[in-house]
């Protein structure tokens, strides 16, 4: 029985190493982060990122800081009190269309510039709703890289 349960701890243990490791989707939590060369408050800053919501995909952890990696492929370490789990995108799309319904026969509403900052709403298999700037509506998910 003793086997069994040690054998069953280093399995779980092995399972949450293994999916630690994926990589995900987060965004930054406030006006102004700080992207730092190495994994502590000591390492010096690389650069200040000046805007809230940007989604950058994590590719690595240690302690309580995040190796992430942003829409230009800057690449550093951010403490997690600076990342949130709030649903944004970047338009990677070359001036997509923002629809009022998610459909490509519905009316368009705008056209999205590529690089945009868009806020994500709720999605389904192929659309998801969106805000940027003054505009809400639908956009192709295909278009969108980010946190959705």
């Amino acid at each position: 029985m003793g086997k069994l349960i040690i054998f069953f701890s280093i399995f779980v243990l092995l399972q949450n190493n293994l999916l630690s490791q994926e990589e995900y989707f987060l965004t930054l939590r406030n006006d102004k982060v700080n992207l730092r060369q190495g994994p502590s408050f000591e390492h010096p800053i690389k650069l200040v990122y000046e805007k809230k919501f940007l989604p950058v995909l994590v590719k690595e952890r240690s302690d309580n800081f995040r190796k992430i990696l942003d829409h230009e492929n800057n690449s550093g370490w951010i403490h997690v009190s600076q990342l949130s789990k709030k649903k944004a995108a970047i338009n990677d799309g070359d001036n997509s269309v923002l629809f009022k319904k998610p459909s490509l026969y519905s009316e368009p509403i705008a056209i999205v510039e590529k690089g945009r900052l868009c806020l994500v709403k709720k999605c389904n298999d192929s659309w998801c709703k969106i805000k940027t700037g003054d505009f809400s509506g639908w956009m192709e998910k295909r278009n969108l890289k980010g946190r959705l």
